[in-house]
Formats: structure tokens, sequence, C-alpha cells
């Protein structure tokens, strides 16, 4: 080929090249921005499993701090409803002993009224028969010594026995009266010992409550965000699909787009096939050992899925690795570009 005729076939070709180029980006401009965007949204999504990640980790050791709480308030609500058992036990001791010791003060009284009763009724029988013989009227009357002794140890011996009922009715219900009281102050301390133990209880349980509900709020919120995550690892699998299939898309219409534009039944515009092997599919470069139509060393041929070499290929399959080598390198991948 002559030079002008070269120099003017290489310009026109570039020319060619460049509205194709054109062409080709100004059709295929919406895939590459869909794919930019799905990619963003991609990105979006994993700061977002990240944060909702710091956020269950920095939740669960409130979550572990507060089934804490739960578990020791729980712990000492059962010490206290323990020790208010014990002490409802010893209120309804003290009150059976309280009930007995009352019984027994009634009973008390009860004898001590008769006891009462019964010297009102001697000191009666005594006015109305005239009255107790006293020392001197006994001596008086006594025939002899003997006869007076007797006679004065019998009227000490009634007046004793007189004063020492009456003292042990007394004595008696001043006991009863003491352990009466005794055990009401004992069942009043116990009793509010045991409202002291029902309200601590009361409290901590309370706390316990507190905890337990913060614990599974928490618990949900944690088990709400692994779904949201679980949500978004989906969406981004999703997303990759959606961007493999418009790359794949976009490869073929970019074959496509450079045929239809560039003219001829080659991968890359038809007058760098010319310049390279003038459309020969079994040339072969005796210097550099490139074959084919398009001129593709051996291993260039290789790093692209070819087998065998290049010359020996169908067309079809020259014409594929082309189109990658292409849409990797563009023109700059032939000397002839």
């Amino acid at each position: 080929m002559a030079p002008t005729r070269k120099v003017f076939a290489a310009l026109a070709g570039g020319l060619a090249l460049a509205l194709a180029c054109s062409l080709m980006l100004a059709t295929l401009a919406p895939g590459p921005a869909s794919a930019a965007t799905l990619e963003q949204k991609q990105a979006a999504a994993r700061d977002r499993i990240q944060q909702t990640t710091d956020a269950i980790e920095a939740d669960r050791a409130d979550l572990d701090a507060a089934q804490q709480r739960a578990d020791q308030a729980s712990a000492r609500e059962a010490d206290l409803s323990g020790l208010l058992a014990n002490g409802e036990q010893r209120s309804a001791d003290l009150a059976e002993q309280l009930d007995a010791a009352e019984a027994a003060l009634a009973r008390s009284k009860k004898r001590l009224a008769r006891a009462r009763r019964f010297l009102a009724e001697h000191l009666v029988a005594v006015y109305m028969s005239g009255g107790e013989p006293d020392t001197l009227d006994m001596a008086l009357g006594a025939g002899s010594f003997g006869e007076l002794a007797s006679g004065t140890e019998y009227l000490t011996a009634i007046e004793d026995s007189n004063e020492r009922l009456m003292e042990r009715v007394t004595e008696l219900r001043r006991q009863l009266n003491g352990e009466v009281g005794d055990l009401g102050d004992a069942k009043l301390a116990v009793d509010r010992h045991n409202a002291a133990l029902a309200a601590a209880r009361d409290q901590i349980a309370s706390v316990r409550a507190a905890a337990e509900s913060s614990a599974a709020t928490l618990a949900s919120e944690n088990a709400a965000r692994a779904g949201q995550i679980e949500s978004l690892k989906g969406d981004i699998a999703g997303w990759q699909k959606q961007i493999e299939k418009q790359q794949k898309v976009s490869a073929r219409q970019a074959e496509v787009e450079v045929a239809q534009n560039l003219g001829g039944p080659y991968s890359i515009p038809t007058y760098i096939v010319m310049c390279e092997s003038g459309g020969n599919y079994s040339a072969v470069n005796p210097s550099s050992g490139a074959g084919g139509a398009y001129q593709i060393m051996p291993s260039t041929w290789e790093a692209y899925g070819g087998t065998g070499l290049p010359q020996e290929a169908s067309k079809a399959e020259q014409d594929r690795i082309a189109a990658l080598i292409w849409a990797d390198s563009g023109p700059g991948a032939w000397s002839c570009a």
C-alpha cells in the first residue's frame, strides 16, 4: 500500500473509531451510571451493616449488664422471701403463745375473782356468826395453857391461809400480765420486721422486673438489627447480580456497537485488521509469532482463554478474543491503530 493511501486509511480509520466510540459511549451511558448507582447502594448498605453491627455490640454489653442485674435481684428477692417466710412463721408461733398466755391470764383472773368472792363470803359468815375469836377471847375462854396454844395456832393458820391465797393469785396474775406483755411486744417487733422485709422484697422485685424488661427490650432490638443486617446482605447480593448482568450486557452491547458503527465483519476497526493481516485469519508473523486476522501474540491469546494458536482457531473464536482485548486495552493493543 502507498504511504499516502496508508496515511489516509489510518486517518479515516481514526475518525471512524472516534465516531464509533462517541456513539458507543452515548448509547451505553445509562449502563455504567446505573451500575455506579448500584455500587453506591452497596457501599451505603455495607456502611449501614457496620453501623448496625457496632450498635449490636454496644447494646450487647448493656444487655449482659441488665441480665446480670436481673439475676442478682432475683437471688436477693429469693433470700428476702425466705427470711419473710421464717418471720411469718415466727409471728404465727408468737401469736399462738400469746393466745395461750391470754387464755391463762383470763383463767387467773377468774381464779382471783373466785378467791376474792370466797374471802368476802368468809368475812360475811364470820361477821354473821359474831366474828372470829381474837387472841384475848381465846385466852379467857381457854381451860388450860395447852388449849390456849392450840387455839392461837388455829387462828394464825386461818389468817395465814387467807393471806397466802390472795398473794398466790395476785402473783400469778402479775406474772401472766408480764408474759402477755412480753409476747405482745415480741410479736409486734416480729411483725414490724416482717413488714420491712416485705417492703424490701417488693422493692427488689421491682428492680428485677425493670432489669428483665430492659434486657428483653435490648434483646428484641438486637434481634431486629440482626434481621436488618440479613436483609441488607440480601440487597447487596441482589445488586451485585444486577451489576454483573449489566456488565455482561454492556460488554455485548459494546461488541455490537463497534461492529455496527465501524462496519465490517471484525471485532475491531476494519482498517486495523487490514493493516495487521489484510483480513487473513490464518496469517502468521514469522518474526513476532503473532497470528490470525488480529495478529494476536500466543501469550495474549492464552491469557484471554484461547487454546492452541491464534491462526489455527475459528473466525468466531478469533473475533471473540479480539473483542475482549479491545474492551480491555482499546486500540493500544495493536501497532497499526
